[in-house]
């Protein structure tokens, strides 16, 4: 199936989304959508048949423990409710922790890197079987990028995905942005891995921006794409044409003319690098119909890449003994030298793990303000620096909508804020928010409330 040219649908721009010429389809964050309804724009755009796909961030297929169920039906139900024709996550893990290690559970809020060891591989294969086998539609995953590299990995990145696709026929989202960073940031090369990976199993790809600090590439979907990254596009399309390829934009959302712009430069990016042609009437490029033979079979679930369904799999082989374990304590421990302040795991890079640290605190404060951004607005320019400072230390363990509402009681707590019509505000905001739910030292919270409503 060809999808062809395609833009990340976001709220923030989906009236420009709407008005883009030339657009095949969209992707949509399954998470920010509902299981029952779909925004006005999406429905839209499917009545102009433009298609959506969901792209999941949450389930972490990549984590120490088997996918939560309940994550499993939701995605599908999205998915039911598009009718799509894929759905994609990432190769990552967001959370760990909980009964494999004895510890608490903690939450990244980001996507972080697998190991590309064979425990890992092993663990992660059987995550996306059991994955497959509860969505109704093909499943594609996403190489991500990263800040930080494993020490004592076993895999190349390519031969890690060309391993994954062998044993599980999932298919492949490239993200070209991904690869260039982790070039930057971890000396890989992108021309190797994609000399390595299975280019016959690519779903599609993405292309997003970002911007290079202190030597660190930031994939920050909020700058547009760079010379670079096009750059691995055109390696890629010199090797296979990708049934779709897709610009990704999460923030700093720029006119609708720039965006116009920089599709149109992918669209030359990929006339520039497409192979001759052979024959007569040959027009390559994505979304043509003379897609290569590869792509096209990978895409209608053909070939040696093909996305097999359940009844066309073996049962679901569990990872080996002890598999699950030794990747829990590993990444318990990663995760919690990022969020909770623990001593780096030995053979990590000290510098680049503050970065990522510093990146994952960041993060969780730009979200938080998006969720609940009256938070912003009552707390002033004093909001950030009161989040990070709350942050530090105290790690995410229940989302970001339960994150705003313990940063919110901290503040309460602590006395703050100064001002008595903000603490009023943020204490009603609090209030309204918390429902039935009991609050962490609750008395001293409630008293600090009622001071407020008796002294207005």
């Amino acid at each position: 199936m060809e999808l062809g040219i395609g833009i990340g649908w976001r709220p923030e721009i989906a009236d420009e989304v709407e008005a883009l010429a030339g657009i095949d389809w969209v992707e949509a964050v399954a998470e920010n959508l509902c299981a029952d309804h779909l925004p006005d724009s999406l429905v839209r755009l499917r009545e102009r048949g433009v298609r959506v796909v969901p792209h999941g961030v949450a389930l972490g297929l990549g984590g120490a423990d088997r996918p939560d169920p309940v994550r499993l039906a939701s995605l599908a139900a999205r998915a039911e409710l598009l009718g799509t024709p894929l759905v994609t996550e990432h190769i990552a893990f967001v959370r760990a922790g909980g009964p494999l290690t004895a510890s608490p559970r903690l939450e990244a809020g980001h996507l972080l890197p697998v190991p590309r060891t064979r425990d890992a591989l092993d663990v992660l294969c059987e995550n996306v079987r059991i994955a497959q086998d509860s969505l109704p539609v093909p499943l594609a995953l996403e190489n991500i990028a990263a800040l930080i590299a494993w020490p004592g990995e076993e895999l190349t990145e390519g031969q890690f995905l060309a391993e994954l696709v062998e044993r599980t026929g999932v298919r492949l989202l490239i993200d070209v942005a991904n690869l260039h960073t982790n070039h930057v940031n971890l000396g890989q090369d992108p021309a190797k891995a994609l000399d390595e990976l299975p280019v016959e199993a690519i779903a599609y790809v993405h292309v997003a921006g970002g911007v290079e600090k202190n030597g660190v590439w930031h994939d920050t979907h909020a700058h547009p794409v760079t010379a670079p990254v096009l750059d691995v596009l055109a390696e890629l399309r010199s090797r296979v044409d990708p049934p779709g390829v897709l610009l990704e934009r999460d923030d700093a959302f720029p006119p609708a003319g720039e965006l116009a712009g920089e599709l149109d430069a992918i669209r030359a990016t990929l006339r520039r690098a497409a192979p001759p042609t052979r024959g007569p009437g040959a027009a390559p490029g994505v979304g043509s119909a003379s897609a290569s033979a590869s792509a096209s079979a990978s895409a209608s679930g053909e070939g040696p890449g093909r996305a097999v369904r359940g009844g066309d799999r073996p049962p679901v082989a569990p990872a080996p003994a002890g598999a699950r374990d030794r990747t829990a304590v590993a990444q318990a421990a990663l995760l919690s030298a990022l969020v909770a302040g623990t001593p780096a795991p030995e053979g990590f890079d000290h510098r680049r793990l503050r970065v990522q640290s510093r990146a994952l605190a960041a993060k969780r404060a730009d979200v938080v303000a998006k969720v609940a951004p009256e938070l912003p607005e009552i707390l002033g320019d004093g909001y950030r620096a009161a989040f990070l400072a709350y942050a530090d230390g105290r790690p995410m363990s229940g989302g970001y909508r339960r994150d705003a509402l313990d940063f919110a009681e901290h503040v309460l707590i602590a006395g703050g804020p100064a001002d008595p019509a903000a603490r009023r505000r943020l204490t009603y905001w609090w209030q309204d928010r918390a429902g039935a739910r009991p609050p962490r030292r609750g008395t001293r919270l409630i008293r600090a409330a009622r001071a407020v409503l008796v002294g207005r």
